[in-house]
């Protein structure tokens, strides 16, 4: 299942009418992801591993509709899990091709 379907299925969303804020989260995430410090290609894998996917979908959830009464509680879940990924260097340094 492709990334924005997953998101998609966390925001209990079947519909195709949100698809574009949601990519727009997604990608969002990606970015604080990478700001934070987090390896591009970490963050920006087609298929993310399964703490990346949960950052971008905790992201997408706290960040999505205007009257989400969880919004404080998800954000801080995020920024939990994005200071865990920051601190990993698996998540944080380049491997050695070597």
């Amino acid at each position: 299942m492709a990334l924005l379907d997953d998101v998609k299925l966390a925001l209990r969303i079947s519909s195709s009418a949100f698809n574009g804020e949601v990519t727009d989260l997604i990608a969002a995430a990606r970015a604080d992801l990478k700001l934070s410090g987090v390896l591009a290609a970490k963050a920006d894998a087609d298929a993310p591993d399964a703490l990346i996917k949960r950052a971008i979908t905790t992201y997408a959830k706290a960040n999505f509709g205007f009257d989400n009464p969880d919004a404080d509680r998800l954000r801080e879940s995020y920024n939990m899990l994005k200071a865990h990924l920051t601190l990993s260097q698996e998540y944080t340094v380049e491997a050695d091709a070597s």
